[in-house]
């Protein structure tokens, strides 16, 4: 047969080997199944950062409402912690939502690694409501099922993953809000940093070496960094072992066969 006579096979529509292309009869199936995926340790680890968050509202003087409703419309805490210390020192509403923004822009590379794996019927303007649901937790986990999941059956697993922590978010910060007083300083510390320690352990199974030398370099440059300049040190960690990680994995990773696993 002619290359000519050949239908023409959308990548996104192409079977995945072995029986990954029936994991899901339906997209009712792949939504239950991106619930049940969320509701072991990914859901767990984002409600206790939660409750660390609401208890540190609590303790710096922070109105319920307004803490509930970070967790409700903001949903991230780094953002949250920074329109936590933004409203305890009086600032204005248009900074804190500047500074709010830019601890978000992570959200950024987030959606253009993973929306792009969905479906092109999925790919329309319901993604800006989607997108809300978007967080380390659902990221991380959606990013390491997606290649043995159908590309049509994608959109409503991570929904599913990301619904249930969105839900759990809520009942987490108010917990911990009337926790507050009863759990140490350094065990709020503790609960906040749970959600990106999971981030961080979750991307060591990734395949893929470019993303454990990433880790592996930011585990090393982010102290140094951070005794330079505390305020800086985060973001020039990610761009200093983003840009040698991809460029260890370019110029030399994939030269050698069989390295990249």
């Amino acid at each position: 047969m002619s290359s000519e006579n050949l239908p023409y096979l959308d990548p996104s529509e192409i079977p995945l080997e072995g029986s990954a292309a029936q994991r899901f009869k339906n997209r009712r199936d792949a939504f239950w199944s991106g619930i049940r995926d969320a509701s072991g340790t990914p859901a767990m680890v984002l409600f206790f950062g939660m409750v660390g968050f609401g208890a540190m509202s609590k303790t710096n003087g922070l109105d319920i409402w307004l803490t509930s409703l970070s967790s409700l419309l903001i949903f991230a805490l780094p953002g949250q912690v920074v329109f936590l210390e933004m409203s305890i020192g009086d600032a204005s509403a248009l900074a804190i939502a500047l500074a709010v923004t830019l601890t978000s822009t992570r959200f950024i590379t987030m959606t253009v690694t993973l929306f792009p794996q969905l479906h092109d019927r999925d790919r329309n303007r319901s993604l800006y409501a989607h997108v809300h649901l978007l967080a380390m937790t659902a990221w991380s986990v959606s990013m390491r099922e997606f290649h043995s999941i159908e590309a049509k059956h994608r959109l409503n697993y991570f929904i599913g993953i990301g619904l249930l922590c969105w839900i759990l978010a809520v009942p987490g910060t108010i917990l911990g809000y009337f926790l507050a007083g009863r759990v140490s300083t350094a065990m709020t510390l503790g609960l906040i940093f749970i959600n990106p320690l999971f981030f961080l352990l979750t991307f060591t199974e990734v395949k893929p070496w470019v993303n454990r030398i990433a880790i592996a370099l930011g585990c090393i440059f982010g102290p140094a960094f951070y005794f330079l300049d505390r305020d800086t040190s985060l973001l020039t960690t990610g761009l200093l072992a983003g840009t040698l990680a991809y460029m260890i994995d370019r110029k030399l990773l994939r030269k050698k066969p069989g390295v990249l696993g």
